[in-house]
């Protein structure tokens, strides 16, 4: 029999058969030794949507291998884009941009895709794309983006399940977030550069990545001031140039694996981190007794012992708790002395992993937002499945401690944000593969 692998990860067998990949763990192995972190996803792809402003070659350097990252450059292709990955950089030319239409079932694997609308309606006055797919993790409706495109000057009409904007040149505005959306921030700074005048865009979300965009686009030629603070101010400019660039480290990353350390009462040396942009996981992780250091771009950690819980984590907006370590954080908590609490204040949907923590043991009721998990001695190997992405992350950290093998269903979501999981983790110590069931 011979085996392809699909992006879905699914495989298929000659014959007509199939079998769906899963991650298997074999838990109780403690973790040791240095990782490099990788660069990060949710930078990597803003920056890779802005690329197709400028005329000229980007490389950019430090783009992780993942499936969001591998749909994205397909889009760009399908948008005319000359995109290839070389020497450990993604090099990407759209001098001769083509399309500006997104095709719907490349959309619908990524919502990242929708970082795209900013970026082509300032390049080309016109855009159509279709309604963005992603993790089921909760409501993240894209008005902000709309609403923030519309004051730019952008005629924006939705039918069929199409979005269409169209604008023969932006003009600048003052605008205000009613939430500090991430994607909004990053899209209508796009927008914005090429924007006739001055936008100011008030309550903007603060997040590092937004800064890391910033940071491509001005070394283009753009001239965007206080990214990464509450108010960003966009003068715009008549052109962009193609820019050498390296994508900031993945903090999401990094702090899971900060995670594994602590829970398999392990020590690992984490390099190419950025300490700075993890504080309140850092603050947190120590709160429960786990030893964290940190010098330059190195964090070490050591867990020892049980861990403790924590009174309350509640998730914000940076620099707050990230909800992208909720579900993780949350499986230490589960095998930590006492009870514990966590409050979801950004995704009604992001405790859908709690259910598969269960059946390896934990003991977590649910009251709306709220979790209170009552840490337990053990948890035990069972068959899960990963219903999103940090879900997925999640429940490696609990198969990691748990006694026995564990099975994890749905690998295409953890696929979308840790490069090479497998390996990442067999690297320091972990017995992990990837196994095949039939159906």
């Amino acid at each position: 029999m011979t085996f392809t692998r699909k992006c879905e990860s699914q495989v298929t067998i000659s014959g007509g058969e199939h079998a769906v990949e899963r991650i298997a763990i074999e838990g109780g192995h403690r973790l040791a030794g240095a990782v490099r972190i990788h660069g990060a996803k949710n930078a990597a792809l803003p920056i890779l949507a802005a690329s197709v402003m400028a005329h000229g070659e980007s490389v950019i350097e430090d783009v992780p291998d993942l499936q969001d990252i591998r749909v994205m450059m397909e889009i760009l292709r399908h948008l005319g884009a000359e995109v290839r990955r070389e020497d450990g950089a993604l090099r990407v030319d759209a001098t001769a941009l083509s399309n500006t239409d997104i095709p719907e079932q490349l959309m619908r694997q990524m919502r990242s895709s929708i970082f795209l609308m900013g970026p082509i309606l300032a390049r080309y006055g016109r855009v159509r794309v279709s309604a963005p797919g992603g993790c089921t993790i909760g409501s993240r409706p894209i008005d902000l983006h709309l609403k923030g495109l519309e004051a730019l000057g952008a005629q924006i009409e939705e039918k069929h399940g199409y979005i269409e904007c169209r604008a023969e040149r932006l003009r600048g505005a003052s605008l205000y977030l009613d939430l500090p959306s991430v994607g909004a921030t990053e899209n209508l700074i796009m927008a914005a550069v090429f924007a006739e005048g001055t936008t100011v865009i008030g309550n903007a979300a603060r997040e590092p990545e937004i800064a890391d965009l910033a940071g491509y686009l001005n070394r283009m030629g753009a001239k965007i001031h206080g990214a990464g603070e509450a108010t960003v101010i966009v003068q715009g400019v008549e052109r962009l140039h193609g820019a050498p660039y390296k994508v900031i480290p993945d903090r999401i990353v990094t702090g899971t694996m900060m995670l594994a350390a602590a829970i398999t009462r392990g020590e690992l040396t984490l390099t190419n981190t950025q300490p700075e942009h993890l504080g309140a996981v850092i603050n947190k992780l120590r709160e429960t007794g786990v030893d964290v250091w940190s010098e330059g771009d190195m964090i070490r950690v050591r867990g020892e012992g049980t861990p403790q819980r924590v009174d309350r984590i509640r998730t914000d907006y940076y620099p707050g708790f990230p909800t992208d370590m909720q579900s993780p954080f949350m499986t230490l908590l589960c095998v930590a002395n006492g009870t514990s609490v966590v409050t979801e204040s950004i995704f009604e949907g992001r405790f859908k992993h709690v259910s598969e923590l269960r059946r390896m043991g934990a003991k977590v009721k649910v009251d709306l937002r709220t979790a209170f998990i009552e840490g337990v001695r053990e948890l035990t190997g069972a068959t899960v499945e990963a219903t999103d992405l940090r879900a997925g992350a999640a429940l490696i950290l609990a198969g990691l401690v748990a006694k026995g093998t564990t099975y994890i269903g749905n690998v295409h979501h953890i696929d979308r944000g840790y490069e090479h999981v497998e390996e990442l983790f067999a690297s320091v110590g972990a017995r992990i593969w990837r196994t095949k069931q039939e159906e």
